[in-house]
């Protein structure tokens, strides 16, 4: 378990090296239903408790480097954490 707080408190995501995916959950999505957004991002400001904590959270996602990442919302990326993380950061928060 990652501790990945910021879209709540008590956030976690499940890491399964051995099979080379994370589940992410709310942590980061690839779909935002408040926007109706499809693009890797943290969840909207409005069901985000902690805006700076959820951003912060990213890194401990992309230190994994894992490939396969299953998400709350949206689609299952399959193009590496970094990348998700690194495109969820440059649209910050919404």
């Amino acid at each position: 378990m990652l501790f990945t707080p910021g879209h709540t408190h008590g956030r976690y995501s499940y890491y399964f090296p051995d099979h080379g995916a994370l589940v992410a959950g709310d942590a980061i999505v690839t779909y935002n239903p408040y926007r109706a957004m499809s693009s890797p991002q943290i969840v909207s400001d409005a069901a985000t408790v902690d805006l700076k904590r959820a951003l912060e959270s990213l890194a401990v996602l992309a230190a994994t480097g894992t490939q396969t990442v299953l998400l709350g919302h949206g689609e299952p990326w399959h193009q590496g954490l970094e990348q998700l993380v690194r495109i969820a950061r440059s649209h910050g928060s919404s």
